[in-house]
């Protein structure tokens, strides 16, 4: 009986397991076949769940309404930069936080803890204002600066570092005679590589896929980023939804290639935020 009870258990779990992959992968499916059809095909009741073959012609679409490589390259500078100015700052700061004694460093935590709760679009205005004050309006800066740090990112590494980084090790490194940043560099990076990565892929999807500050403070067509440009596939009385799609499916696949290279590390990483010792 018990043995009947586990492999039913073991059916049902598999089973919901393949719903919940299939709800997951069925927006990408259903993006790769409105790509492959023509709008028409697109807007039919019922839907065309089947591939077409208006791949090509919608990719050549896009590529002669917009100057697609260019946005391509502009987004992968800001997000490349962007990224890495994360995992380094970010990094630092919670690694600070989880191992160091300072003055006001609970009263400082508390602080970054609170603004998680504030959205981010509250601080376009003045973010624009100071931007604007130095100069920055329509430049590259304006995209990176501001996000080189970000109160999530500290906090993650700040719990991943208390877990995995014993105090024994800092206190070999002292030994040794390591200072503050050689014992960040040769102790702890190596071992916050797991969370680096999950930082490091959410950080990278959130510059990319970010649309509404990059249309704020760039002015330049020429430095646009990707989902601005592709903004500009929607036409104002008719759109080609197969060709807007087709772009969609082009700023996609980088994500998803980054993806498949980092997912073991990936996924390192939201288990040992999920487990402790």
């Amino acid at each position: 009986m018990n043995k009947t009870q586990n492999l039913l258990k073991t059916m049902g779990l598999h089973f919901l397991l393949m719903v919940g992959v299939f709800i997951s992968i069925f927006p990408f499916y259903w993006l790769t076949v409105m790509a492959t059809n023509q709008t028409s095909d697109i807007l039919r009741f019922p839907p065309r769940l089947v591939f077409g073959s208006e791949l090509f012609t919608n990719i050549g679409n896009v590529l002669d309404n917009v100057d697609f490589f260019q946005s391509f390259l502009n987004t992968l500078f800001v997000t490349v930069v962007s990224a890495l100015c994360v995992l380094f700052f970010c990094s630092l700061a919670g690694f600070t936080f989880a191992k160091f004694q300072f003055p006001g460093k609970n009263w400082l935590f508390g602080l970054l803890l609170v603004t998680l709760m504030i959205p981010s679009q509250l601080s376009f205005i003045p973010s624009y204002i100071l931007i604007s004050k130095i100069g920055w309006v329509g430049t590259y800066k304006a995209l990176i600066v501001p996000g080189i740090a970000n109160a999530f990112g500290i906090f993650w590494i700040r719990q991943f570092s208390q877990e995995s980084i014993h105090d024994s090790l800092l206190d070999a490194g002292r030994l040794d005679g390591c200072n503050y940043f050689r014992l960040y560099w040769n102790i702890a990076l190596p071992i916050l590589r797991p969370a680096l990565a999950f930082l490091g892929i959410f950080s990278f999807i959130g510059v990319w896929n970010d649309y509404l500050w990059p249309l704020i403070v760039l002015n330049d067509p020429v430095k646009y980023t990707l989902q601005v440009t592709l903004s500009q596939l929607n036409g104002i009385y008719d759109t080609d939804y197969g060709m807007v799609m087709a772009g969609t499916l082009l700023a996609t696949l980088p994500l998803i290639m980054m993806f498949l290279f980092v997912s073991r590390q990936f996924i390192s990483g939201i288990a040992a935020g999920a487990v402790k010792d």
